[in-house]
Parts: structure tokens; sequence; C-alpha cells
């Protein structure tokens, strides 16, 4: 295979268009005995005669005219491709897939796309909105550039990079008891009806509250599948509930109070899930690091490296 190098072909094109080694040679800052050895490289390994040269003018061979717009088209091929890639490290262009539960892709995630839009508008954000069991498997088959998750057992194809660390409040309408309370207990709200989520969340949550009590347990009235389900009930004055605090357009849509929930105090870490060996793009780690810092502004985060 012939060892063409991009600097021969831009002083074969600096030489073509000039018609000058003087001119040539200023154009690329060399010297010209340095621009006639790059010429003299090229010659040597296409094996032909590219330029004529003379005394008072430069000409082209007839394989040199044929070869001339080939050269200009791959340099100007390379220069876009160049300039591509610094768009993409610039954030000036992208596409960047992410997943999220349902709750955050309706809450936390527009919130975050609309600011990150504000600076950087060139690179469009797909965001894909799931159940939180299905997070992994977005990232695992490539669906997604990467997601961001609760704790959960993770395939060893899953890389999980800290997020945040974010408290469970109690949740109920405004007109409610406990509103006269300047925090709530796990055995306060225990006294009312109690709304929560079908499967892994609650069973984790009730895990967790069992462990770090030694007595409680939670056991809900009603189960639903969706969070919004969940406080749209709450706002209909069917119950309380237990939710995280990132919703907070949620909660002020349906005009529901929130309390701190004591007694034991317990949390919920997020995570960013990428794959592992499949490094992100510039673009998606752009987005990544600004989701990173967006979460650590907010006065429910705390955040962890």
């Amino acid at each position: 295979m012939m060892n063409v190098t991009l600097r021969q072909l831009r002083a074969f094109v600096a030489v073509a268009k000039s018609a000058s080694f003087t001119e040539a040679a200023s154009q690329l800052h060399i010297t010209q005995s340095a621009l006639s050895g790059l010429i003299k490289e090229l010659e040597n390994t296409l094996g032909v005669q590219v330029v004529y040269r003379s005394t008072r003018k430069v000409q082209l061979s007839e394989v040199g005219g044929e070869f001339l717009p080939l050269a200009i088209r791959v340099l100007q091929d390379l220069d876009e491709a160049f300039h591509a890639i610094r768009d993409l490290k610039t954030l000036k262009s992208g596409l960047v897939r992410v997943a999220a539960p349902q709750l955050m892709a309706c809450t936390l995630m527009p919130e975050i796309i609309a600011a990150f839009n504000k600076q950087y508008p060139a690179v469009q954000i797909r965001l894909s909105d799931c159940a939180v069991e299905a997070v992994q498997s977005k990232v695992h088959s490539g669906e997604v550039d990467f997601a961001i998750g609760p704790e959960r057992e993770a395939s060893h194809e899953i890389t999980a990079h800290s997020l945040f660390e974010i408290p469970f409040v109690a949740v109920f309408p405004p007109d409610h008891p406990l509103g006269t309370q300047s925090s709530v207990t796990w055995t306060d709200i225990s006294r009312y009806p109690l709304i929560a989520l079908q499967g892994e969340y609650t069973q984790r949550l009730s895990a967790d509250l069992q462990a770090a009590s030694g007595t409680l347990t939670l056991t809900p009235d009603v189960e639903v599948t969706f969070m919004t389900t969940a406080l749209s009930m709450v706002a209909a004055g069917l119950g309380v509930t237990i939710c995280l605090p990132y919703a907070t357009s949620l909660l002020d849509l349906y005009n529901l109070q929130t309390r701190s929930l004591l007694a034991p105090q317990l949390s919920r870490k997020f995570y960013l899930l990428t794959k592992k060996e499949r490094p992100l793009s510039p673009a998606a780690q752009g987005v990544a690091d600004f989701i990173r810092e967006y979460v650590g502004r907010q006065k429910w985060s705390s955040m962890h490296f």
C-alpha cells in the first residue's frame, strides 16, 4: 500500500494551485527545500512525476493534473472530519441518547435538558423514559449512550458512576393533618392510607426501613405502577405516599405538601450507568458532566464522586 502523507498532499495541492514553489512554501510556512523534498517524496511513493519544474514556471504533469482533484477531495474530506470532531469536543454538535426512569423523565430531566440547550443548542439530547427495571437493559443493548437510575444489582457489563443521593419525603394534600408538623416520621404516616409503588421500589424501601429501625415495616394500602398515579391519588385525598424530592415540578403541579421523613431517615442513591469498555463520545461526556453539575446545585442533592 502507498504511504502518502497529509504533508505531501498539502504540499502538492499548494504548488498546483499557486504554480509557484516560492508562494506555496510561504503559504505552508516551510522552506522551499522542504517543500521540494515533500514533492519528491510524493513522486517516489506514487512512482510517477506529478510536477514539472523549470526556472520560470511550475506545471503539472498529465498524471499530476488527474491526481489534483482527487488530492483536493481527500484533504477537504479530512478537514471536514477534523472540524466535526472539533465541534463534538466543544459541544457544538452531536446527538446524545439518555434513559431515565419515568418519574425522573417527566420532572428532573426536562429541566436539565432545557438548561443544557440554552448553553449548547446544537447538541440534541434524546430522552428515553422507561420503567426503572428497564434502565440497565437500554444501556446494555446500546440503545442509549448512558442512563440514570437508582441503585440496583448491576450487570457485569455495566459501570455505575455515583451521581447523587437523595432522602425520601412524605407527600400529602395541602389540608392534611401532617401539614401541621415540621417533619414526619414513618410511624406518623402509618396512621394514614399509604399509596406505594408495586415491585422492587417498595420491596427495597421496606427492607431498608426494617434494617434501619429494627421493627418498622412498610404496609401499603394501595399499590400502583407509576408514581404519577400515586401523586394523583394523593391529590384526590385518597391517602399519602413516599416520594423523592427531585420531582418538585410535579409536586407543585398537584399542589402537594412534603415533609422530611425521619426516624429513620432513608435515602436512595442514583447512578450514571454506562457500558463497560465503551467510552462516552465527547458530546455524551459533556451531557453527563452537565447533569452532575446541575444536580449538585440542587438543595436536595448530596453529591457522591
